[in-house]
């Protein structure tokens, strides 16, 4: 028994909320330093986790266009916080190492979710059961 469509949506949009909740975590480690040396963690975090809940979200919903929704929702964060907002705070930067570190945060976890997508869209459909065409 396949689950139903609501089942589908739910488990979606939870990871969809999954998404959003481990971008803006990211974001906020992007500056994460032990000890005085940077960490770069939320690069490791972005290409794991753009990679995982592209693949989860195919999975668990069936579609791919929800398979889609992760890595958009991680783009629009990373986007988001790196446009300055009217108060004048700025969470991805772009000097010295860590302006690097930041970079390698947007390159690479672009780079994992379009891969990630690109997966999911080049995997063949499975085949609908069709009725046996008998002549």
């Amino acid at each position: 028994m396949s689950p139903s469509p609501w089942t589908r949506a739910g488990a979606g949009l939870l990871v969809v909320v999954a998404a959003t909740e481990l971008a803006l975590v990211e974001v906020f480690w992007l500056p994460l330093r032990i000890g005085g040396v940077l960490v770069p963690v939320s690069v490791v975090a972005a290409v794991a986790g753009n990679l995982l809940l592209v693949r989860l979200a195919h999975r668990v919903t069936g579609s791919r266009i929800a398979a889609v929704l992760p890595a958009v929702v991680w783009l629009v964060v990373a986007v988001a916080a790196s446009i300055r907002r009217p108060e004048g705070d700025l969470l991805v930067t772009g000097t010295g190492v860590a302006g690097y570190v930041n970079l390698a945060f947007l390159l690479l976890g672009v780079l994992a979710a379009a891969f990630a997508v690109g997966r999911v869209l080049a995997a063949p459909r499975p085949e609908l059961s069709r009725p046996a065409v008998t002549r």
